[in-house]
């Protein structure tokens, strides 16, 4: 069915080294991959696959498909051994001594690429995938040796239960196709893609192939015409060339078909391939075939001029031939082919450095070459949950890209909705972030404009610009959303940092204090300790955002006894019956107004001078300077219908007004709310929200509620 496919029992070592012998010539280097085959002949001894035959057929036949794609002998060394290490009795310190490094290095990256299950929903899982995404990215011969061995494994499907053939087709055609696609690897591509459909739709794949075989002798004849009127037409200029028919792709058929095509309406199932020394004479032989065979309009591409991301380089056109047949024609260069066919990762990059192929210089060439693996290392950086970055791996990197250009011809790949704003981030942040307008073939068109293939995009900026809130419902990108939000983050930490800073000196000249003898270095280390911070920007941000007050800031350093004073709650009056004092019957007590304790907490007493016992939690930073006057408490276990004062803040995770829900969900806990504002109005609404409360256990509950609102990032207590 496929150029690749063999029969598996067919292949031996020797016709493995004979392929290989055609682009490796290095001694040493062919030694070693012979060493890999007998170590893994050994390790798998005694083993058989589910298909029946002997276990090492299979690694042979992953040896034997790197071979068709060039792949270096450390790629073809590893794909013998890609299963040594989750199989056999081999650890990784043995195959290390062995091989060095880089091989192990690559089996152990495949061995733990095996254990993903691409589809899965999983969290577990999903953090494992990103994880693994972004070190397969790191070295792209792992995901080369991963779609040689999936391909094999597609071949011989038919061994394992239907519902697990499903499965892995599914993997197959919306993971590593799509891989396959944007490294190149034309081969290993259609044939994942033919082989899909095969198990996923089986009448269909047969009904195709039906019509193929019965429309083939009346194809090839006229192919043949059309082949020979064409190389007559080229010998006649002096243009030394090739003529290749081209292989037919039942998956691409069923796109077509899927897409509302009759089976007699699919031109492209008659096609030549032209293949000639030079870029000159491909569009020598464009001209001279456009001047006896008249093109179809609108079915040009120059793909030589303007190459796709993954270096693909051809010249495309459909012209009505033989008998008033269509006829799809590509027109490359020898060199163009072999990219095309076998993919820029796995074999230009090793060509170009020279045959060798040491791991820094293969990762160097392909992090320029491809933007695919650009893409993943860009957003793995960005802070992405690993949900997010899954999906936008799969929605945004493997998906329904489209490319367009900037006015100097460079090619850019975005997914398919982006606008111009994309665009920009995508060539800086800088960029990005000055935009002011944008050009799109010379028109000029709004920010929120949907960019389309082939589009010529030029961005106007302005140095003074900044983005706008507004941008984040006009970007696809979860990369530019990413971006965006970073910028309003800082600008956000930089506006509390100064307000917080504002907000202390003020208070210290208020109070009549010096700045640098409270703001000395002993000071702001105090400070940091017990408010549990890094350095003095982290004491102003925490002033500015409205997580500690200006006052029990400057009390950790300065307190007096006035800065705690007891509270009177409002709702229910404490008594001397809520917390029992061990020694003494008849006390006045009240709860601390800087920490708020409620029944369940840990707490301890304060004696202060006539005014009765002030109640503080245990881990108030208010007790620091007061422990030769405290003594122990406890709550008063039959006293439970009394409510208590809590203050908490609810972070969200939009600028939209959540107030009356908030209100309603903590009501539904049998929450009494005192009172409730917004205290930062930025992108992200927080709430503080003064509530009474049974306990501590009722707290929780509270909090555990609130939580699972999709609005709400964390709920936090707070001390003054």
């Amino acid at each position: 069915m496929s150029p690749l496919a063999k029969d598996i029992k067919d292949i031996t070592f020797e016709d493995i080294l004979e392929k290989v012998k055609k682009y490796i010539s290095d001694t040493d280097q062919l030694k070693i991959i012979e060493k890999a085959y007998n170590f893994a002949k050994i390790k798998h001894e005694g083993q058989f696959r589910k298909s029946g035959e002997k276990y090492i057929y299979h690694p042979m036949n992953v040896a034997m498909i790197l071979t068709t794609i060039y792949a270096d002998y450390e790629t073809i060394s590893a794909g013998f051994m890609h299963d040594v290490l989750e199989d056999c009795d081999c650890t990784f310190e043995e195959m290390e001594t062995e091989f060095g490094k880089n091989i192990t290095k690559l089996v152990q990256n495949v061995t733990k690429l095996s254990k993903i299950h691409f589809s899965t929903e999983n969290e577990y899982l999903i953090e494992y995938y990103k994880k693994i995404i972004v070190g397969m990215s790191e070295d792209v011969r792992v995901i080369i040796i991963k779609l040689a061995d999936r391909l094999h494994n597609m071949r011989t499907l038919w061994a394992i239960p239907k519902d697990r053939q499903i499965i892995k087709a599914k993997e197959a055609l919306e993971i590593l196709a799509p891989i396959a696609h944007h490294l190149g690897i034309h081969k290993i591509k259609s044939e994942l893609e033919d082989l899909s459909l095969r198990y996923l739709k089986p009448d269909v794949f047969y009904d195709i192939a039906e019509k193929l075989n019965k429309t083939k002798l009346e194809r090839d004849k006229t192919v043949f015409d059309m082949q020979r009127d064409v190389s007559d037409l080229l010998n006649l200029h002096n243009i030394p060339h090739e003529i290749k028919g081209r292989a037919k792709s039942i998956y691409s058929i069923y796109n077509k078909l899927n897409k509302g095509k009759k089976f007699s309406d699919i031109y492209d199932l008659l096609a030549l391939r032209i293949l000639v020394n030079t870029e000159q004479e491909c569009y020598l032989a464009l001209g001279i075939i456009h001047s006896k065979f008249r093109p179809l309009p609108k079915r040009f591409k120059d793909y030589i001029a303007m190459p796709k991301p993954n270096m693909y380089q051809s010249l495309h056109t459909t012209v009505f031939g033989i008998d008033g047949y269509l006829f799809e024609i590509q027109i490359r260069t020898y060199d163009m082919d072999e990219i095309a066919e076998n993919g820029i990762a796995s074999h230009w990059a090793y060509k170009e450095n020279g045959g060798s192929t040491v791991a820094a210089n293969l990762q160097s060439t392909t992090q320029q070459k491809l933007q695919f693996f650009k893409s993943i290392i860009d957003l793995s950086h960005d802070g992405l949950s690993s949900e997010d970055f899954v999906n936008s791996v799969k929605d945004e990197v493997l998906n329904n890209n489209i490319y367009v250009f900037t006015p100097k011809g460079d090619v850019m790949e975005l997914p398919k909705g982006a606008t111009p704003l994309d665009f920009a981030y995508k060539i800086h942040t800088k960029v990005g972030e000055t935009t002011v307008g944008a050009i799109v073939n010379n028109s000029i068109v709004p920010l929120n404009y949907e960019l389309k293939d082939n589009d010529i995009v030029k961005i106007n900026t302005n140095k003074n610009s900044k983005p706008s809130k507004e941008w984040l419902k006009m970007v696809k990108s979860t990369q530019t959303k990413n971006k965006i939000k970073n910028f309003f983050t800082k600008n956000d930490r930089e506006i509390y940092i100064e307000r917080g800073k504002y907000s202390l000196e003020k208070e210290l000249r208020k109070r009549k204090l010096s700045f640098a003898e409270f703001l000395s270095d002993e000071n702001i280390k105090k400070i940091c300790e017990v408010l549990k911070i890094d350095n003095l920007e982290e004491i102003y941000l925490t002033i500015g955002n409205g997580k500690n007050s200006v006052n029990s800031v400057i009390n950790v350093i300065c307190k007096t006894e006035e800065d705690i004073k007891p509270k009177v709650v409002k709702v229910e009056n404490i008594t001397d019956t809520d917390i029992i004092v061990d020694g003494i019957d008849k006390v006045k007590v009240n709860l601390a107004n800087c920490c708020n304790p409620i029944y369940g907490d840990p707490i301890i007493g304060y004696i202060t001078k006539g005014n009765g016992i002030t109640v503080h939690r245990i881990s108030c930073h208010n007790l620091e300077m007061l422990e030769d006057r405290t003594l122990e408490v406890k709550w008063n276990e039959n006293e439970l219908n009394k409510r208590y004062m809590v203050i908490i803040l609810v972070y969200t995770d939009s600028n939209e007004n959540h107030m009356l829900d908030l209100i309603q969900a903590i009501s539904m806990q049998n929450v009494n709310v005192d009172s409730i504002k917004a205290i930062d109005k930025t992108e992200k609404i927080i709430y503080e929200v003064n509530c009474y409360v049974f306990g501590l256990e009722q707290f929780n509950k509270l909090c555990l509620a609130l939580n699972k609102n999709a609005y709400i990032e964390k709920v936090e207590r707070i001390m003054r």
